[in-house]
Order: C-alpha cells, then sequence, then structure tokens
C-alpha cells in the first residue's frame, strides 16, 4: 500500500512540474536558460530536410531579414537538431546566400503548436572555431577498402569557408599592398576522419589586376581550428 501511494505521489509531483514548467514559460517567467534544463539537444537527421523543417528554416531567414533589414536567401538546411523545452526549440545550420556567396548560419526556433506560437530565438553566422563538418556534408567517408580523400565541390559552404582561411592567411604571410581576393575554387579535395578533416585545394585568386592560382593545404582539428599547412604558387 505504501509503494503504491509513494509511485502516486511521484507521478503528481512529476505532472505538477512539467505543467507548472509550461504556465511559466506561457506567462514569461521561463528564459532561455531555465529551457535548457527541461530537455537535451537531440539529432533529427531523418526530419532534416522535411517540409516542416524547411518551412522553419524560411521563416527564421525571413525573420531574421526584416529585424535586421537584410536581404539573406535561404539555400538549405544542411543540420537540424530539437529540444524538448516549453514546446520545441529547433536548432538549425542553414545554407545561406549572402551577397551572392554560400555561407553557414545557426538558428534557433521556439514552437508551441498548442498556442500557434513561433519566435526566432537566435541567427547568427557560424564562426571559424565553431563551424561544422560531417563526412555526409561533403560526401567523403573513409573505410576499410579505399582512401578517403574525395573529390568535393568548390561552392560547398565548407569549402568555401576553408578556402576564406586559406586567403586571409595567404594575405597575412605576404608583404603585398593589395588584398587577396577568392575568384574562384579551381579543384577541391577533402577527407575526413572522425570530427578532423583534410583539404587540398586548387584557389584561383585576384591581387589588384593580377590573377594567380595557389596551392593549398588546410587542416581542421576536432575543436574546429583551422590551420593553413602548406601553400605554394601554381603555374599553369
Amino acid at each position: 500500500m505504501k509503494r503504491r501511494f509513494l509511485l502516486f505521489f511521484i507521478v503528481v509531483l512529476s505532472l505538477s512540474i512539467f505543467v507548472s514548467s509550461l504556465f511559466a514559460s506561457d506567462l514569461g517567467f521561463c528564459d532561455e536558460d531555465d529551457m535548457a534544463l527541461l530537455g537535451g539537444v537531440r539529432d533529427v537527421p531523418a526530419n532534416q530536410n522535411s517540409d516542416e523543417v524547411e518551412s522553419l528554416a524560411r521563416f527564421a531567414v525571413d525573420e531574421h531579414n526584416k529585424k535586421e533589414n537584410a536581404l539573406l536567401e535561404f539555400a538549405r538546411v544542411v543540420k537540424a537538431k530539437e529540444q524538448v523545452v516549453a514546446g520545441t526549440m529547433h536548432h538549425l545550420t542553414l545554407e545561406i546566400i549572402e551577397a551572392g556567396r554560400k555561407k553557414l548560419y545557426e538558428a534557433k526556433v521556439w514552437v508551441k503548436p498548442w498556442l500557434n506560437f513561433k519566435e526566432l530565438q537566435e541567427f547568427k553566422p557560424v564562426s571559424d572555431g565553431a563551424s561544422t563538418i560531417t563526412p555526409s556534408d561533403l560526401g567523403c567517408k573513409k573505410d576499410e577498402r579505399e582512401s578517403g580523400w574525395r573529390e568535393v565541390p568548390g561552392d560547398d559552404p565548407e569549402v568555401q569557408h576553408v578556402a576564406d582561411h586559406a586567403v586571409k592567411t595567404i594575405q597575412q604571410r605576404s608583404n603585398s599592398l593589395f588584398p587577396y581576393e577568392l575568384q574562384e575554387v579551381v579543384h577541391a579535395n577533402a577527407e575526413v576522419t572522425g570530427e578532423a578533416a583534410k583539404f587540398n585545394m586548387l584557389l584561383k585568386l585576384k591581387r589588384g589586376d593580377k590573377e594567380e592560382k595557389f596551392k593549398v593545404e588546410v587542416h581542421k582539428n576536432h575543436e574546429g581550428v583551422l590551420h593553413l599547412n602548406h601553400m605554394e604558387q601554381h603555374h599553369d
């Protein structure tokens, strides 16, 4: 009898806490730090390209454009995660077209379906240290039978991100008064091992009125830090 009463008490207490958190959130007494305690963030790869997630992604871009008077264009959902809060917090990594260039952005969208509530909580560009990459993102995966090096598209946002880092480093190491500008990723290979990656690329750069090509090798460690390991001018 005592065990049944104890079990009943635990169930009632759990339900009370959950309902209280919902009401607290709806009345404005629950901030984002409080919500983070209600549930962990989990991957949702099956829904990554679903209509619902794409709709949330477009909503995030539209809301950001309205608030910041920006002209960002949605390209695709790179990654999608969700967190159970007072509703659902959707964590999205998006490929965005900004001034003709593809870039990665992170967005958080808070949804409470029973209240028809949807709000953009955060929208920011992926920083150098926070940039993410997976074998599936670049289509390269190492197995026991063959090398992990794969040719990857030059316009992939991660490849563009790495190429931009290489150009900045080349500029820093040069004595040129004219800045280097990335014109094109002519060719790129990538190898992903766990959370680390290597890139071999041929870049077409412009410095003043002069075009130059560089072969570069860039390493990215498990913390997301990029390092230009090797560079040399390429002559056709």
